[in-house]
């Protein structure tokens, strides 16, 4: 991919994973666990050095982040660590699982914490359609701030249809469409000690030939450089989480998530006016706001 990252940590207590953001702003995001994060900022560029051409001393910024049990337990505060910096993500006890969502960025923005309690939460959609979305860094003027990365969270009900009607953002088309390439990471649900599955759909758009439908697993990845993609599939039974890690080029404004609908399907927005959202929705956390 061109523009998107992903990397999925999978760490014992007190083990630790060091990594250098290159040209790359990154989020981590827990799925499992807690952790500690410290970043070292990049030096200042030189003109802003000491005599001698030496750097000056920059103190690390270290976040404590709590996390959550699992995915389908609650929303998670968070890490943003900026592009040029060097990260260590050190598992607290009991281990855990981390996400580290990426996009190739320009500008170099601070390090900061995201408490979970800043997390927006909507409901989308209606009846069979209904979804959770956590706006950890969603687009927007409310939203938080990053440089090129979008990142949210979606939940879906077993037997559900998400990113549904199928849509794209494969095109700068100002105001209508943004140009967004996208990484799809999923965790599903078990039934007892039955593993869970879903689908995917990405079907070819003028942009590309994008052409998918593929079951998908926990710790499994479709990647979406173009096209129709949606619906995703939860199997009867088997919540579906994934997270939803989106980058393109920078078009000279702020960053943006516009879509299109599919013209054969948008028709289904309407059809959700008069319908509840599943009673299974929000997954745990209160304040969940209802955004069809």
């Amino acid at each position: 991919m061109e523009w998107t990252r992903l990397r999925v940590l999978a760490l014992e207590p007190g083990e630790t994973y060091g990594f250098a953001c290159g040209d790359a702003e990154w989020i981590v995001l827990p799925l499992s666990g807690g952790c500690e994060v410290r970043c070292d900022p990049a030096p200042p560029a030189f003109e802003a050095r000491g005599f001698g051409g030496s750097a000056p001393a920059v103190e690390p910024h270290v976040f404590e982040l709590r996390g959550r049990t699992g995915v389908f337990q609650g929303v998670t505060d968070f890490a943003y660590v900026p592009r040029d910096a060097h990260v260590e993500v050190t598992a607290r006890h009991g281990g855990g699982r981390f996400a580290l969502a990426g996009a190739r960025c320009e500008r170099r923005l601070p390090p900061r914490y995201g408490p979970a309690e800043a997390v927006a939460v909507e409901l989308r959609g209606a009846g069979q359609c209904s979804r959770q979305v956590n706006n950890f860094a969603a687009a927007g003027p409310t939203g938080f701030e990053c440089d090129r990365l979008i990142a949210v969270e979606v939940l879906t009900p077993g037997g559900n249809w998400s990113s549904y009607p199928p849509h794209k953002h494969d095109e700068h088309r100002p105001g209508e469409e943004s140009r967004l390439e996208e990484i799809y990471y999923y965790e599903i649900a078990p039934h007892g000690d039955t593993p869970g599955l879903g689908y995917q759909c990405v079907t070819p758009s003028p942009a590309g030939k994008t052409d998918i439908l593929t079951e998908v697993r926990t710790g499994e990845a479709v990647l979406i450089p173009d096209g129709w993609h949606g619906p995703s599939m939860a199997a009867p039974g088997h919540d579906m989480y994934y997270l939803n890690v989106m980058a393109g080029p920078d078009t000279g404004g702020p960053r943006q998530w516009l879509i299109r609908d599919h013209p054969d399907h948008g028709w289904i927005r309407g059809s959700w006016e008069g319908q509840d959202v599943d009673p299974r929705l929000p997954f745990p956390r209160a304040g969940a706001e209802d955004h069809r």
